[in-house]
Order: C-alpha cells, then structure tokens, then sequence
C-alpha cells in the first residue's frame, strides 16, 4: 500500500491519548528544536540534567504539562553521539514527535495492538528501553514506536501480547536509562519494519529522507495535536 493510501485510512480513524494530558495548547506549548532555532545550540550543549531543568522552567512558566515538536526537523543535538554518525552517513532528521514531559508519565496504546517487538538500546543518545506496537485498520497493518521509556515498561511484555486501545503499557524513561536524554517520549509511526525488531531508525541522513517519509507518516495523524497542524 502507497504511504498516501495509508494516510488516508490513519486520518480517519478513531484513536485514544498515548498520555494522560491534552496534546494542544491547554496543556502543552511547541517547542522547535531544529537548526533554525539559536536556542538549540545552547541547550544541546548542557546534558541531560540541566536540559531538564530549562524544561522544567518553560512548563512552570506557561502552566503547561509537556513540550511538543520534531517530525522531520533537522537537529544538530545529534551530533553529540557516535550512534548517529557512522563516518559513512550522517543522521540529522528526526523521524517521529518528541513529547517532552515528566518522568514515570504513563503511556496508553492509541489503538488496538499487539507487542511486535521490545528491547532496551543501551546506548548513549539512543532510545533505550524500546516497545513498538504493531495494529491493524481496514486493509493496513502499521507499527508505533516508542522510545526512552523505563525499564519497568519492558517487565512481562511478550512478542505477541495483546494490547488494548487506551490500555497502559509502558512509561516515560528516567536519564541516564532512557538514552541519557531529558525525560521525553519518542513517538513514531511506521508502515515498513524493514525487518527490524525492538529498533528502527527514528534519525535519517538527507539522503534517505524520502525514502523514510515514504514508510514513516506524520505521527500527528495519530496525535492529532493542534499545534503541529
């Protein structure tokens, strides 16, 4: 099925919140992480526990619960890690929506599912603990990632296990075990596992760009948040 074909089907469907708060500006303001905000370069630089703490400051400021952004930003914070810079190709663009928020935050399936795969990538800049979904709509089969999770999430999860819509199965990742990155979720969507199992690249070079929009959608057709409309 041609991406644009699964969009379609994705963007009527009927889906629950993947966390317990409201993803639009009564609870959440957006914030851009790409290279085209100065701010970023500061903020890459500080590491984990001071990031965490400016997080903290905008939330308290504007009352809100969480920050929001990233689908196919280019961000340069990726360059602090070996992970996305092999010396053949260099990782720039993120694939799926980061929901920066407070740790041990309890994170729902947005659809019916069963667990396709998990593993902790214990790696720095990495995802860490990992679960993805896998669904079925209609005549499409497609797959949610979700990455810096605890490794409490992975406790009892088996390849295969059911997953009902709205039902808890995971929670957000403290640093250094999620990655050693601030308290966020790594939300993707995925129609292609290209064969991976408990990993899938959520960071591409320019030169796959179109090939990874083409098997990862806009996770906001699942989100539905008003401010990455």
């Amino acid at each position: 099925m041609r991406s644009y074909e699964a969009e379609i089907i994705l963007a009527k469907l009927s889906f629950a919140r993947i966390l317990p708060l409201a993803l639009d500006e009564s609870d959440t303001l957006f914030l851009d992480l790409s290279e085209n905000n100065a701010v970023s370069e500061v903020i890459y630089s500080w590491g984990s526990d001071k990031m965490q703490k400016w997080i903290d400051n905008q939330l308290q400021f504007a009352f809100k619960k969480a920050l929001i952004g990233g689908y196919l930003e280019k961000r340069t914070l990726y360059h602090r890690s070996k992970h996305f810079n092999n010396g053949t190709e260099k990782r720039e663009f993120h694939l799926g929506i980061d929901i920066w928020t407070q740790a041990g935050m309890p994170i729902f399936a947005p659809y019916d599912a069963v667990v396709h795969s998990f593993q902790d990538n214990n790696r720095f800049g990495d995802y860490g603990p990992t679960i993805i979904l896998e669904h079925q709509a209609e005549n499409i089969k497609f797959y949610t990632l979700y990455g810096h999770l605890s490794r409490k999430s992975l406790e009892n999860k088996k390849v295969g296990q059911t997953i009902k819509q709205g039902e808890q199965f995971a929670e957000i990742g403290n640093y250094p075990e999620n990655g050693d990155w601030s308290p966020h979720l790594h939300f993707q969507v995925i129609l292609d596992m290209q064969g991976w199992q408990g990993d899938f690249p959520g960071v591409c070079s320019a030169e796959k760009l179109n090939f990874y929009k083409q098997i990862c959608p806009n996770p906001n057709l699942i989100l539905k948040s008003s401010l990455l409309e």
